[in-house]
């Protein structure tokens, strides 16, 4: 029996609002029914021809002549219709059910634990959600300081904030802490915060030119808008940064208006980590658990690929079709606009005062220092800023250097580097004036 498509579900999604909590039902009922298995199916054979290769010793031709034996294929048709069977006949239907049980469903925006859900699958799988019109894929949308839908008009300076790789909009904060945007929303007054949720398992260009669109519609439909601030966090800084290539390359109105943009721990020249593990991977690529985990390592979002040396263009990776093994960088420069004000931020595991070879390569666990604040051997992919401009921020790990409070204090003087004087003259006047009255009452 041939497997459903998304054309033949109960509804498909062909709009570009968040998905409802109907619509998570319907996408996990699609993953277990859909074409998902194919993947499952080929990964599976790969590892048993990786094994009949390394482990068992049989050649080339013998393990592609069992393979295609008439028996294994059936062994083949049984195991992997038993698991298209259960997902399409049983796991599929009773998601169903429990949407057309509770038509409400349709209406009821995610929660947090399922926002957490989706923006993990986005992150690993979102490529393939997209392909496949799964109601899981994320479009590029922005919510307001309350975790709802962006609404009504807008005037004076607006932040945008982009989250990393599997994360969401509502990681800005944590545990009672407003984080970064409640801190610049308590330093200046007519200020918004806005929180851009988006598939971070595309490409990061496809990313960035969302962005730029969304920037555009934005500022079109609120022409008081005055000023643009960006912070991005791990990936979003990236997305941010592509956003500006491209809002200039189509001269988008909302380009020009963009004061400052922030980097908190992104890997502008890529990710230690995901570089270590393609060179291990080509290096010691004989021995047989490496090659088995490597086609496990195959199965990864296009948005994890570009995190290897940090893209942020189109022609980075439209003519690169490598997925394992060493790849050399051969990145387009995307220089920063002039005029906008740039900082970066990176974290390390270091403390300041004992200094550590390994955890300065490491550093935030998955970025290092020299990446995150945009130093390269290389001239051409350079980020040239004055180290004021820069902030490394010790004992603090990829996720902490999100909301931490120091980051927040930072950024907050980057911005307002006038405001703290402005708050000593108001506290020195009123010292002065409470000096007179104690004077005047003596007399």
């Amino acid at each position: 029996m041939p497997s459903l498509t998304p054309l033949h579900e109960t509804y498909c999604k062909w709009d570009r609002s968040p998905p409802s909590q109907a619509d998570l039902l319907e996408g996990i009922a699609q993953l277990v029914s859909t074409r998902l298995n194919g993947v499952v199916q080929d990964l599976i054979q790969a590892l048993q021809r990786e094994m009949l290769l390394s482990i068992f010793g049989l050649s080339t031709q013998k393990t592609k002549a069992f393979q295609k034996s008439k028996r294994i294929q059936k062994i083949y048709q049984f195991a992997f219709g038993t698991l298209q069977n259960y997902g399409s006949h049983f796991l599929a239907p009773g998601l169903r059910q429990i949407i057309d049980r509770f038509p409400n469903l349709h209406d009821k925006p995610l929660t947090p634990t399922m926002h957490f859900l989706v923006g993990a699958l986005n992150g690993i799988l979102g490529d393939f959600l997209l392909a496949n019109h799964n109601p899981l894929a994320l479009p590029s949308t922005l919510y307001d300081r309350y975790g709802g839908l962006q609404r009504g008009d807008l005037d004076g300076r607006v932040v945008i904030f982009s989250h990393g790789l599997c994360m969401n909009h509502l990681d800005w904060s944590n545990r009672g802490n407003g984080g970064i945007g409640e801190k610049l929303l308590a330093q200046r007054d007519n200020n918004t915060m806005l929180y851009l949720n988006y598939n971070t398992g595309r490409r990061i260009s496809a990313n960035g030119r969302s962005l730029a669109n969304t920037l555009e519609d934005l500022v079109k439909r609120n022409p008081r808008i005055t000023s643009i601030d960006l912070i991005g966090h791990s990936m979003g800084g990236l997305v941010s940064r592509s956003a500006l290539f491209y809002g200039k390359q189509n001269m988008h109105q909302w380009f020009r208006m963009v004061e400052n943009l922030v980097c908190i721990g992104s890997p502008h020249h890529g990710a230690v980590l995901e570089r270590f593990g393609f060179a291990l991977q080509e290096k010691i690529g004989h021995f047989p658990i490496i090659k088995l985990v490597s086609h496990i390592v195959n199965i990864r979002s296009n948005g994890i690929l570009d995190l290897r040396y940090g893209s942020v263009r189109d022609d980075d990776w439209e003519h690169n079709n490598a997925r394992i093994g060493h790849v050399d960088d051969n990145r387009k420069p995307a220089p920063l606009p002039s005029h906008i004000n740039t900082f970066l931020v990176a974290g390390t595991l270091e403390f300041e005062n004992r200094k550590n070879k390994t955890l300065k390569i490491i550093g935030d666990y998955l970025v290092s220092v020299k990446s995150a604040l945009g130093e390269h051997p290389n001239p051409r992919y350079q980020l040239k800023l004055p180290e004021s401009h820069k902030a490394v921020f010790y004992g603090l790990n990829h996720f902490d250097i999100q909301y931490h409070p120091s980051v927040s204090e930072q950024i907050a003087k980057w911005f307002y580097p006038h405001h703290d004087e402005l708050a000593e003259e108001q506290i020195r006047k009123y010292l002065i004036k409470l000096e007179s009255m104690e004077g005047i009452v003596q007399t």
